[in-house]
């Protein structure tokens, strides 16, 4: 059973764990948007096939609060309210180095190279870059990591990964961006903490908070903030 955040007739999120994939890819590993179509099927003793629109997508090795649309209604609006910047996202990150100051809003240019898979971030801009803006800050320091909350203010690929790079801190278990280990199951301790938004279709005010892995490191800098 996915491990739903928040459910109604419109809409569903969950919890997408490290390793999942949102939509197909060609690994030809089923996707999440797949299994939960399976699971509504059997659940809710559907006969047709089951609608369900991906609206937006979390990196492989990312976990955390992934929405997913139930109607087509909701689908058109939400993917609307997604190019608006109406679906607000908060990450929590644990990243090897310690942003300075503790917080800031960070300005790229990000060039993306599909032949790797990879982008690159400059704080000028080049041909075929795009401009990626987030804030960040501080919420715990550790002895190695530090746990450091991001809002995002535009979408561009692995932006969270390469910004955070960018400033000498990249994100644990993070190889592609410069961390020095990788973490044993393969994930990278970027969490998709929050998603705040109003519902398409009710217009009430949803707000879904993702628990931080199960993790001792993880466990120990959240009670921190807590502190």
């Amino acid at each position: 059973m996915a491990d739903i955040l928040y459910e109604d007739n419109h809409i569903i999120i969950v919890n997408k764990h490290p390793g999942e994939i949102v939509q197909g890819d060609k690994t030809g590993d089923e996707p999440l948007v797949e299994s939960l179509k399976k699971m509504i099927k059997e659940r809710d003793a559907k006969p047709g096939n089951v609608f369900l629109g991906v609206v937006h997508r979390l990196d492989r090795p990312v976990g955390g609060a992934v929405i997913f649309a139930k109607t087509s209604k909701a689908l058109s609006r939400l993917n609307e309210m997604l190019r608006k910047g109406e679906i607000h996202k908060t990450y929590w990150a644990l990243t090897r180095g310690l942003p300075e100051p503790a917080e800031a809003e960070l300005t790229h240019y990000i060039t993306t190279k599909e032949v790797n898979n990879k982008s690159y971030a400059s704080t000028v801009m080049k041909p075929g870059s795009k401009e990626a803006r987030l804030k960040y800050k501080l919420l715990a320091r550790g002895n190695v990591f530090n746990l450091v909350e991001i809002k995002l203010l535009t979408g561009r690929k692995h932006q969270i990964r390469v910004q955070l790079s960018a400033i000498g801190c990249p994100i644990r278990g993070d190889l592609k961006y410069g961390d020095k280990r990788s973490n044993k199951d393969g994930s990278i301790s970027l969490l998709a903490r929050k998603i705040e938004f109003c519902h398409p279709v009710s217009h009430k005010d949803i707000s879904v908070t993702a628990p931080v892995p199960d993790e001792t490191l993880w466990n120990d800098l959240e009670k921190m903030t807590n502190e």
